[in-house]
């Protein structure tokens, strides 16, 4: 059984649903013993970091995400939850992040003279390829909605990145824990191949 953790974010029944789809049973929850137990976790999510944080801290869910890591059980943050993953976000000064991961969010720059929030396509490339990659191919395109990205502290983590006006950490992985920037679950057959691949850790 795969645990999709239900904190109230936005975009949590998509993912469910395409793990029904790849055939694996999905089950949103924040129970704890079901998430202990589970085969692997998955932390999606679209919305504001502070505001998650504050659900997962009202839900009591923070423990349980530390011990899953701890554990090593597959954990795999999308969206907003690979940046729930590290320290600390520019969207919310003075709030803390789960800290599984070192590494701070900070906004894509005006600068860049592109669309902010990034909604839309982008093409994958690989600094090191990571295991959520195989069978995808480099130049594979994602699909991300998001105004803020990842600064890791440990570039060797970074499994996959995109360019949007700055490189953008688009994937990461160490140890049990992995993340996407990107919905794997809207990224078409790439995406779905990632959750195949995510399956088999």
């Amino acid at each position: 059984m795969i645990a999709v953790i239900d904190y109230d974010a936005g975009n949590i029944k998509s993912v469910q649903k395409a793990l029904e789809f790849l055939g694996k049973q999905a089950v949103v929850t924040r129970d704890r013993n079901e998430i202990l137990t589970a085969e692997r976790v998955i932390l999606p999510g679209v919305g504001n970091f502070g505001d998650a944080m504050a659900k997962l801290k009202n839900f009591g869910l923070v423990s349980v995400l530390e011990e899953v890591a701890k554990q090593g059980t597959p954990f795999l943050g999308i969206c907003l939850g690979l940046q729930l993953l590290f320290e600390e976000s520019e969207e919310s000064p003075g709030v803390k992040g789960l800290g599984l991961l070192p590494g701070r969010i900070v906004r894509i720059p005006k600068e860049t003279g592109l669309k902010i929030p990034q909604i839309g396509w982008n093409a994958l490339k690989y600094p090191s390829k990571g295991r959520l990659f195989e069978k995808v191919p480099e130049g594979a395109y994602v699909y991300f909605v998001h105004s803020y990205y990842l600064q890791a502290q440990e570039k060797e983590i970074v499994k996959a990145t995109v360019e949007y006006g700055v490189t953008v950490e688009a994937s990461v992985e160490k140890d049990n824990i992995f993340a996407c920037q990107f919905h794997p679950e809207k990224s078409s057959e790439a995406g779905l191949q990632i959750l195949r691949n995510f399956m088999n850790v």
